[in-house]
């Protein structure tokens, strides 16, 4: 029977999709095409940025709801799939078939993600972990 992935198995997903996404350019073979790069790493950059703010067992500062973090996904995998023809590299088939991937995964993840928000007690777990830690 099908299930919706948790919160774990999205931030795993999240964990390969952020440096794949950084390095797409390189692996797909389209740096010389300097807008959808620079939207490559900012997009990557977003996604890590959501990451680490969102209230979820990975989520370093934990202040972003998990809805939101999914939403901020579904805008950000949006705007990827739009971004070759606002951005005028659709005829770059290497980078347009890259942001069409990257859009598509995005959506895919986001939809297969159950939204619910990480139970209350998991969160006082996890904030007593981080307060027993030592001082940086």
């Amino acid at each position: 029977m099908w299930q919706p992935i948790t919160r774990q198995m999205h931030g795993i997903a999240e964990v390969a999709y952020i440096p794949a996404v950084a390095m797409m350019p390189e692996t797909a073979g389209f740096t010389e095409e300097e807008t959808a790069t620079t939207l490559c790493r900012a997009i990557a950059g977003n996604a890590l940025v959501s990451a680490l703010v969102t209230k979820a067992e990975w989520g370093a500062v934990q202040v972003m709801p998990y809805k939101l973090h999914l939403g901020i996904d579904f805008a950000t995998s949006a705007f990827a799939l739009a971004a070759p023809w606002l951005f005028g590299f659709s005829n770059n088939e290497k980078a347009r078939n890259a942001f069409v991937g990257m859009g598509v995964t995005g959506l895919l993840v986001g939809l297969l993600s159950r939204p619910e928000e990480m139970d209350p007690a998991k969160v006082r777990t996890l904030k007593r972990r981080a307060d027993a830690l030592p001082a940086l």
